[in-house]
């Protein structure tokens, strides 16, 4: 496609670093530009309308054209457009915003610590499980443990969490001290007669042979999303968590669960670890917490890594951990009445009344020729291809990209996944059924476009 020099893609590409993207084929091939939004729709420059069936990069819960959040930050950009929390300083109204946090956790929790981002909140949690170590005289225990294809960010630290290879290749990642264990996407690495229980329960135990062959004494902490997001929206199988934490039990390593998609709702309840009956140590979250209106994040400390960090900055003299912009007032307001209006508005009630739509349609897809298998919870669901059922053999990367596009240009963007072979589903929660229908007729319009390429072209051969 041709596409105009001065454009604003085009301008972008020349100046502006893409994350994610294909550097070489975006200098031949300019991002589209999106300009605007309204409800469940976002428009390009051009003004064409797109389903956001993804709420931007799983986030904007409450759309794109929220007043009050919006009126939120403006108000408080009057009022006091930034102070630090750093010394012995801070602001009301960070306080505030961590005491509704603490009061919706999905386990007891101590203090929440604010960070901009999901990637620096889950490379703040590395920092705080060393000094917590350091703090209680173990000094060795110091490694963590993440899943193949787990996705925690992409600092040096949270990048080596992160369990997806491309994103490691030629970073040098993962540092020395992350190591990572089973993916738990049972259509695809259950073993032939292998029941979900039994497959979990491999799991559980290859986990364990791992900290005993690294050594208990050494391994500090294991941390896992409740729904894998950018595997593919990849749900946990039949008594998997509970298998895990009793690993964890066993050896004495914290679980830290990484709210950052699955928090504020998405999965049907406030948090994915209420879903999934995890009771973590540290809670990771960012997106939905501000509906990404504003850039923030944060991590929910439990009490007995509270009081270990309190001790330990005693000895020291201070807690030498800070961003500048840590609970920016703007982004702070922002977020709390994102959490006001989750309870004013019922938006978990809401959720699970929708959800049932959503997870009809995207399940109704599972006997498509083109089709390997479906998932979903709550409003988070993926389509998985395959060349092949019955082997789950997969169709070269231009399939799945292929259906990206044909979407796109049907005006509904998705999140195609390499690590499943999956089209992604994570639209705002504020989304209706009658919004869903049309997401997903839309999705099978292409879908069923794209079997007729794939016969034309032989593809399922290539």
């Amino acid at each position: 496609m041709s596409v105009p020099k001065n454009s604003a893609g085009a301008r972008a590409a020349a100046s502006l670093v893409h994350g994610y993207g294909n550097l070489a084929a975006l200098e031949e091939t300019p991002p589209l530009v999106i300009s605007s939004g309204k409800g469940i729709r976002v428009f390009d420059e051009d003004g064409k309308s797109y389903i956001e069936g993804v709420a931007g990069m799983w986030c904007a819960s409450f759309g794109f054209s929220e007043s009050e959040i919006a009126e939120a930050g403006v108000a408080q950009l009057r009022r006091m457009p930034f102070y630090h929390t750093l010394f012995d300083k801070t602001t009301s109204q960070a306080g505030e915003l961590a005491e509704k946090l603490k009061a919706i956790a999905p386990v007891p929790m101590s203090h929440v610590y604010f960070t901009n981002s999901g990637s620096e909140a889950n490379d703040t949690i590395v920092k705080l499980v060393r000094y917590y170590n350091n703090a209680i005289g173990r000094p060795r225990k110091k490694k963590f443990i993440a899943r193949r294809f787990g996705f925690h960010g992409l600092t040096l630290a949270s990048g080596s969490l992160t369990g997806v290879p491309v994103m490691h290749a030629d970073f040098d990642l993962p540092l020395p001290g992350f190591l990572h264990t089973g993916f738990p996407h049972f259509w695809r690495e259950g073993r032939e007669g292998e029941s979900e229980e039994a497959f979990s329960a491999r799991l559980a135990d290859e986990l364990e042979q791992m900290i005993l062959a690294e050594g208990p004494d050494t391994v500090a902490a294991f941390i896992a999303e409740p729904v894998m997001g950018a595997a593919g929206a990849v749900v946990p199988p039949r008594g998997y968590f509970e298998a895990i934490q009793e690993v964890l039990r066993r050896h004495d390593v914290l679980l830290v669960a990484d709210e950052v998609i699955c928090g504020f709702g998405r999965t049907g309840n406030m948090f994915g670890s209420q879903t999934y009956g995890l009771r973590p140590d540290l809670v990771a979250m960012a997106k939905g917490l501000s509906s990404a209106y504003q850039p923030i994040a944060g991590v929910m400390i439990s009490e007995k890594i509270w009081r270990a960090m309190v001790e330990q900055s005693r000895k020291i003299g201070m807690f030498a951990q800070a961003f500048t912009t840590s609970a920016h007032p703007v982004a702070v307001a922002v977020a709390s009445k994102v959490v006001d209006l989750m309870a004013e508005r019922d938006i978990v009630g809401h959720v699970r009344r929708v959800s049932r739509r959503f997870l009809e349609r995207i399940h109704g897809f599972a006997g498509h020729e083109l089709v390997g298998t479906t998932r979903g919870v709550g409003l988070m669901g993926a389509v998985e291809l395959a060349a092949d059922k019955q082997t789950k053999r997969k169709f070269p990367p231009l399939v799945k990209e292929a259906l990206r596009r044909m979407c796109q240009e049907r005006g509904l963007i998705l999140r195609a996944t390499g690590a499943t072979e999956s089209l992604c589903f994570s639209p705002p929660l504020v989304i209706t059924e009658a919004e869903i229908d049309e997401m997903f007729d839309i999705f099978a319009g292409a879908l069923d476009d794209l079997a007729l390429r794939v016969a034309r072209e032989n593809l399922r051969a290539a």
